[in-house]
């Protein structure tokens, strides 16, 4: 386990744990935080042994999103280069090539939320807060949840929170497909790690192709989405995953997967 100020880091048989560990800021964030992160994130995706990340906050907290003292005492170029920052890490995460799921333990608000829609998927427990509440200080959702969350949730729904503001429960976050599950506070971090584990189970080429589809998808026309959806399918016929897939479902066996 290793520790910073700001966050803590550990790994346990192929999946890495990134927790944020600013309690007293309700695990608020700032360019320090992000460069942890950042650096962590370089370590884990050299790291062969790790294979799925579960980002978390201690105590009450994901995180509430960018630290308002620092922007407040910042200029206006400080705080750009803040969320290019930001939008580098939130980038680094998506683009990782390992299995990253978020475990909403209580407010993911602003950057933090923003930080969250760049995982794979969301786990929280039912008395989370989440929401952009960036327009209510003057602000805008600039660490990537302008184009994320409409992506998650659709325009309409998007732009309604992104202008007013308005704090939604777990489950509210549940209903619009922000969230992919609601579990009790006792069993965030378990239910969580089954849920990766469930992914790790699958064939690995074509978890991480089916991925970079759906990424890459969104900002192609629909044709070029399903042909890139096609020429994923026909990589993934080149592995041996694909020949021990399609065996043993014909032989009627559970597959063993090597990742080749």
């Amino acid at each position: 386990m290793a520790i910073n100020e700001s966050l803590i880091y550990k790994s346990n048989d192929g999946v890495a744990w990134l927790t944020f560990n600013r309690p007293k800021a309700l695990n608020a964030l700032n360019p320090e935080t992000l460069r942890e992160l950042a650096a962590l994130l370089d370590r884990i995706k050299s790291d062969d042994e790790v294979r799925g990340v579960i980002v978390t906050g201690s105590d009450d907290a994901f995180s509430a999103g960018a630290d308002i003292r620092y922007l407040n005492r910042s200029t206006p170029i400080e705080v750009r280069d803040f969320a290019r920052l930001a939008v580098a890490v939130n980038q680094k995460i998506e683009t990782l090539g390992k299995v990253v799921v978020a475990a909403i333990n209580g407010y993911a608000l602003g950057g933090g939320l923003e930080l969250a829609e760049a995982c794979m998927l969301r786990v929280a427990v039912p008395g989370a807060m989440l929401g952009h509440p960036e327009v209510r200080i003057g602000a805008v959702a600039g660490f990537g949840g302008t184009t994320r969350l409409p992506r998650l949730i659709g325009k309409g729904r998007a732009t309604e929170l992104l202008l007013t503001g308005r704090l939604i429960t777990a489950g509210e976050a549940h209903r619009l497909g922000l969230v992919n599950q609601l579990v009790e506070p006792d069993a965030l971090l378990s239910k969580t790690e089954t849920l990766v584990r469930e992914i790790l189970a699958q064939s690995p080429v074509a978890v991480k192709l089916t991925w970079e589809a759906i990424h890459h998808g969104l900002n192609l026309t629909l044709e070029e989405s399903a042909l890139l959806g096609a020429e994923s399918f026909g990589l993934v016929a080149a592995t041996e995953d694909f020949r021990a897939g399609t065996k043993a479902f014909l032989d009627k066996t559970a597959p063993t997967f090597s990742g080749r």
